[in-house]
């Protein structure tokens, strides 16, 4: 599997931006939204707050992803994305990001993805996170489906 190098930056970083809005696309044409109206940069720029991206061993950027405070112990994952052909990527900035939240101090993260991108729903329950009542502005929505994932100290094993 191939080695990624994780660095924060800036979710108006040009790298970001061009990621960003591939997800855009892959999500429009995979659901039918792209995604973009329950993202807002400045919440990725905050205290408990980050916005990622991976690069390959060239150092080009392969994918990103942010978090967000939801509540004193519970963070929010948003726009996880890997370019396809990138195998590893995505779980390594998943990890990423839950050790960024569980060194904060949450205690457990919450995301959202659509059932009509079951290849997200698989990814999330085989990486450990469970589904839950959809939540905040997902409530309601019949495509969201919303997961929860314990962040513990003995997770941190798993990640080295």
């Amino acid at each position: 599997m191939a080695e990624f190098t994780i660095e924060e930056t800036d979710p108006q970083h040009p790298d970001a931006i061009v990621l960003q809005a591939a997800l855009s696309k892959t999500l429009e044409a995979l659901t039918g939204s792209s995604g973009t109206q329950s993202f807002n940069h400045d919440d990725v720029k905050g205290d408990g707050a980050t916005f990622v991206l991976a690069r390959d061993e060239n150092g080009k950027a392969v994918g990103c992803v942010a978090c967000r405070p939801l509540g004193d112990e519970v963070v929010e994952i948003k726009r996880l994305f890997a370019v396809p052909g990138n195998r590893g990527a995505g779980r390594a900035l998943l990890r990423h990001i839950e050790a960024f939240a569980r060194d904060y101090g949450y205690r457990e993260a919450w995301l959202e993805t659509r059932s009509s991108n079951p290849t997200a729903v698989e990814f999330y329950l085989r990486n450990g996170y469970r589904i839950i009542e959809n939540y905040g502005r997902y409530v309601g929505q019949a495509d969201a489906v919303c997961f929860a994932r314990a962040l513990r100290e003995d997770d941190h094993a798993e990640r080295a």
